[in-house]
């Protein structure tokens, strides 16, 4: 399932201690809608395993601001509360899944 990441809900999910994988993006994007099925894809494949879920920046400013995206789409991974990874526009579902793999 892929979540809906914002500013309220981001501390709750963090809480669980599973590892997080953020999609920063926002639906003007091309780009972000060109990598949003791959995310649903790995969201429904490691779903129980790993947090994956997308943010509007948007309508999260305060969570953009925090892991400081300045570019779309940009994908975090998180591990024990820390950005361990992360990637800058579309790259190839491959590349996503080595880091999902990396979290685990």
């Amino acid at each position: 399932m892929n979540f809906n990441i914002n500013d309220q809900n981001y501390d709750a999910f963090l809480a669980q201690g599973k590892p997080m994988v953020v999609d920063f993006s926002a639906e003007w994007c091309g780009p972000c809608r060109a990598m949003a099925p791959v995310i649903e894809d790995f969201a429904k494949k490691y779903d129980g395993k790993v947090i994956i879920g997308s943010c509007n920046v948007d309508e999260s400013e305060e969570l953009t601001a925090k892991f400081g995206v300045r570019n779309i789409p940009a994908i975090f991974f998180v591990k024990n509360g820390e950005v361990v990874d992360k990637t800058i526009g579309a790259v190839p579902a491959s590349t996503i899944e080595e880091k999902i793999l990396a979290l685990l």
